[in-house]
This record gives C-alpha cells, sequence and structure tokens, in this order.
C-alpha cells in the first residue's frame, strides 16, 4: 500500500477547484485535434478530387463543386485556431491558479518543515523545489487535455478513413494502438530515469552554486577558486549526462513511433486503394493526422520520470497539517527549563561553555529545533507534546547569525509587526542604537539594504534583526549574542537602552552571550551545560 501523497492530494483538490477551466481546456483541445484531422482528410479530397477534375476536361471542372470544400476548409481551419486559443488559455489559466496555491503553500512547509528536513535542506535545494519541480508539476497540469485531444484525433481519423475503407480504419486503429502502447513502454523504460535524474542533478548543482558564493570571499583569498569551478562543472556533467540521456531516449523513441506511422500509413494506402482516388487521400491524410494527434499524450509518458520525481521531492517538504488542535496558548505563560521555572518579567542568562548547547535551547523554545522529553515546559504544558512551533506567539528572536531579506530597512522590521508606523520603528531602531546610522542612509527607513544586508555592517545587520525583535508584541525576548561584532561603548549604549526597555514593557529576557556587559542585565541564570 503506498504513502499518502500530499502534492497528489493538494492536486487532486486543485483540479475539483478548476473543473470549469479544466473542462473548457479539454473540449478546446479535443475539437482542435478532430478539426485538425479533418481538415487534413479533407484537403487530401479535396486536392485530389480537383486534379480528377482537372484532368477529366472542362465540362467535369465546371461541374465540380469547389464552394462546399473550400468552405468545409475554411470553417475546420477557424475552429483549429479557435480551439487551440481555447486549450492554451483556459488550460494555462487553470495551472496558473494552482500554481498561485502550491508556491505558497510549499514554502510555508518548508518554513514549518520538521528541524531535520529544514535545517538540512540548503538555499540551492529549497530554491529547486520552489523552481524546477514546480515547473514539472506545471507542465503536467497543462498537459491533462492531452488524452482528450488524443482521443477526438482518433476518432476523427477513424470516421474519415471508414469512408474509404472498413478495414483501413481497422488497420489504422491497430497501428495505433501499438503506438501509444509501445510509446508507454518505452517511456518508462528508457526516460523514467533520466527524468529523474535531470531533476535531481540540477537540484545539487544549485546545492553547490549556492554554497559556494556564499563563501566566493574566501574562496578568492584561499586561492580555491578554480576547485569550486572544478565542483561545479562535475554537477553541470552530472546535469548534463541526465540531459544527453533523455535526448538519447527521445530520439529513440522518436525513431520507433516514426516507423510505426510510416507502417500505418503503407497500410491504410494499400487497403483503401481501391477506393476512390479522392477517399484514399483523404484516408492516407486522416491517419498522419491521427497519429499526430496523440504525440502530446506521448510526451507527457516521457516527461512521467520527471513529474514523478518532482512529487517525491515535494512530499518530503510539504507538511500535512496536523488534524488535532494544539491546546490554547496562555497570553502570558511561565517557563520551565530543566526544571526550573521562570516567570514572566524574569532575566535569564544562558550560560555554559561553547558548544554545550546555549543557542540550541533557544532554538528549542521557539520550535526552531525538536525539543528533549520534558525538558521544556510552557505554562503546564510540555513543547514535546505539542506542534514545533505552538509557543514561538511567546517570543522575539534574535538569532545569533542575522538573517536579513533584499529589501528596505523598513520591509525587514516590519516583518515583526506589519502595522508598525514609522514611529515605532525609529523608536526600535533607538533601542539598538541603529537610529543614527540609518538616518545616514540615502532614503533613510526606505534604504535598501541589498541581498541579504550587504549594504550593512554584519554589527549593523545584528542590531537591524535586534530592533525587528523589538518590534514583536511578545512577552519573552530570546537574544543570541545580541553584542556581538559591536565595540565597547557601542555594547554599553545597547544594553543600557536594553535595560530601560524591559523596564518599560515589562518583558521577560532570556540572553545567549560569550561577553560579560549583556548577562550583567540578568537575574538568573541556568548552565546548560550537557543538556543538548
Amino acid at each position: 500500500m503506498t504513502a499518502p501523497s500530499p502534492i497528489g492530494d493538494f492536486l487532486a483538490r486543485q483540479v475539483r477547484q478548476q473543473r470549469g477551466d479544466l473542462v473548457i481546456s479539454a473540449l478546446s483541445g479535443a475539437a482542435t485535434a478532430a478539426a485538425a484531422t479533418l481538415l487534413l482528410g479533407l484537403s487530401g479530397w479535396f486536392l485530389a478530387g480537383a486534379a480528377l477534375a482537372g484532368a477529366s476536361g472542362p465540362v467535369a471542372v465546371q461541374a465540380f463543386n469547389y464552394l462546399l470544400p473550400s468552405a468545409g476548409l475554411r470553417g475546420l481551419a477557424i475552429t483549429r485556431t479557435a480551439g487551440r486559443y481555447g486549450e492554451r488559455l483556459f488550460g494555462h489559466r487553470a495551472a496558473f491558479r494552482a500554481l498561485a496555491a502550491l508556491r505558497p503553500a510549499l514554502f510555508a512547509g518548508l518554513a514549518a518543515a520538521p528541524p531535520q528536513v529544514s535545517l538540512t535542506l540548503s538555499s540551492g535545494e529549497a530554491s529547486a523545489r520552489l523552481v524546477q519541480d514546480v515547473n514539472a508539476i506545471e507542465t503536467a497540469f497543462v498537459r491533462r487535455s492531452a488524452p482528450w485531444a488524443a482521443t477526438a484525433a482518433a476518432a476523427a481519423a477513424v470516421t474519415v478513413i471508414a469512408l474509404a475503407s472498413v478495414w483501413a480504419a481497422v488497420a489504422f486503429l491497430a497501428g495505433l494502438g501499438l503506438q501509444v502502447a509501445g510509446g508507454r513502454i518505452l517511456a518508462d523504460r528508457l526516460s523514467r530515469d533520466p527524468g529523474r535524474e535531470q531533476l535531481r542533478a540540477s537540484g545539487r548543482l544549485k546545492d553547490g552554486l549556492g554554497a559556494y558564493l556564499l563563501a566566493a570571499p574566501e574562496l578568492r583569498c584561499f586561492d580555491l577558486m578554480p576547485r569550486a569551478i572544478g565542483a561545479l562543472m562535475a554537477h553541470d556533467g552530472e546535469l548534463s549526462r541526465a540531459g544527453l540521456a533523455g535526448r538519447d531516449a527521445e530520439a529513440l523513441m522518436a525513431l520507433v513511433q516514426a516507423s510505426v506511422a510510416a507502417a500505418t500509413v503503407v497500410a491504410v494506402a494499400g487497403l483503401a486503394s481501391t477506393a476512390a482516388l479522392p477517399f484514399a487521400a483523404l484516408a492516407v491524410l486522416a491517419t498522419l493526422a491521427g497519429l499526430d494527434g496523440v504525440t502530446a499524450l506521448l510526451r507527457a509518458a516521457q516527461q512521467q520520470g520527471g513529474y514523478d520525481e518532482a512529487v517525491a521531492r515535494l512530499d518530503a517538504v510539504l507538511v500535512a497539517p496536523n488534524p488535532l488542535p494544539p491546546p490554547p496558548l496562555p497570553p502570558l505563560a511561565s517557563l520551565k527549563i530543566d526544571g526550573r521555572r521562570f516567570e514572566p518579567g524574569t532575566r535569564l542568562g544562558i550560560t555554559g561553555p561553547s558548544g554545550c548547547g546555549k543557542t540550541r535551547t533557544l532554538e528549542a523554545l521557539v520550535g526552531l529545533r525538536a525539543p528533549p522529553s520534558g525538558r521544556f515546559l510552557v505554562g503546564a504544558t510540555p513543547l514535546d507534546s505539542v506542534p514545533l512551533g505552538w509557543a514561538r506567539p511567546l517570543f522575539a528572536y534574535a538569532p545569533q547569525d542575522a538573517r536579513l531579506v533584499t529589501g528596505t530597512v523598513a520591509d525587514n522590521l516590519r516583518l515583526a509587526a506589519p502595522g508598525a508606523d514609522d514611529a515605532a520603528l525609529w523608536d526600535a531602531l533607538a533601542d539598538a542604537q541603529l537610529d543614527a546610522r540609518v538616518r545616514r542612509l540615502p532614503e533613510g527607513l526606505a534604504t535598501w539594504v541589498g541581498d541579504g544586508g550587504e549594504v550593512l555592517s554584519g554589527g549593523e545587520r545584528r542590531r537591524l534583526s535586534l530592533a525587528r525583535a523589538y518590534l514583536r508584541s511578545a512577552p519573552w525576548l530570546l537574544l543570541d549574542e545580541p553584542t556581538e561584532g559591536l565595540d565597547r561603548g557601542t555594547e554599553t549604549e545597547l544594553v543600557a537602552a536594553l535595560d530601560r526597555r524591559l523596564s518599560r514593557t515589562g518583558q521577560g529576557v532570556v540572553i545567549v552571550s560569550h561577553r560579560t556587559t549583556p548577562i550583567t542585565l540578568c537575574r538568573e541564570f541556568l548552565d546548560v551545560t550537557g543538556r543538548l
């Protein structure tokens, strides 16, 4: 029994929601395929009939009715064009609407994934999930009309071929069945593995590129750029080999399909040769159009391996909702850590040597790591008994590794308080000892800070992250190395401002720091050596 697929369930819901557009797309595709088949068949009949009339002399030419066939050709051409437009319009609209819901759901899944997934997934792999894997899903979604188009093309072809010979129609169906069945078998055996490997290799390439770009200054300083380029070229070679394997499979399948199509056309032509020339021409050209109508269906089969891999990769990060609601979160709650209870408003310092688990203690409280059994309680609720992040609204977190979004100063601050006005932003910046620096920026709060805050120094990025934490309305502040990278004078002013802010707001604070000045704010201390 196969495991449930979150992506499969999500797409099934989207198919139901976009059913109207998908039905119109399918009907339009069917109309397009049928019109294309009839158009080519009628063209063959018309040209052959006109040629016979011309060869029979002026009387036959005068008697030949070319108005009705030409009107039929124009009508079928218009139907084909309109149907193609409708298929593309409604099919892509349905796909885009589904993807507009899928990407936010994936981002939420990545953000809410268990720590063993979210903390190990690189930015390159996350990008691959959100871009190339979703593109594979989009392609499959758009091609949902392919079976309808193939069926309509086959039905139209059989109808017109039977006008020339019933046995020719039987031969066409046999050839069509062989092409579809053989194409699916070949696609499964030849294209599935290359399709999977292309997605995997592309993910590895993006992963390596993201990692080396972040370390580009160090790579230059230590003359390791050639080694990094070599590693990336190796990943690129894997992607190229997977792509070539896919192209080889497509070429072999195209050869087999062309051979089957040629044999089918020869068989139909032979069986229809007893009919009048216009009907024989109609049968041959309708065969070609009918066989061409299943091309999209076979192409979808060739891409099935990539689709299956994309679904598997996306399933790994799309978190299914918890069916049981968590217990209500108290607005003001005490913390119990390692058997010691700390009431709201407590100033707590987490101590211990490097690597003992101080940062991991904060991450467990805020739900970025799975808490050990029984170690953390919020109020009377053990954190290991509730979903990760359940207690997150109680905390405003300024991590040691300050992460900024690509945007303005105000954009980064309002992540914590979307409705905050400029006065609140300046107040938080002042308490973080960053207001003077921001006022000197070209556009103040509206200044673009660059990719990851590259306009700012490391200490400035940390203080901007601290100001962001100040803006969050939460009873507890979690501060990890809040003064790292600051000179002693700035550090002293920042700690004094934090003292005043805590006295004014009544917030509790949990501080991790190797420097003594921030720890002087604390009234209670907890040594976590050996706890995590």
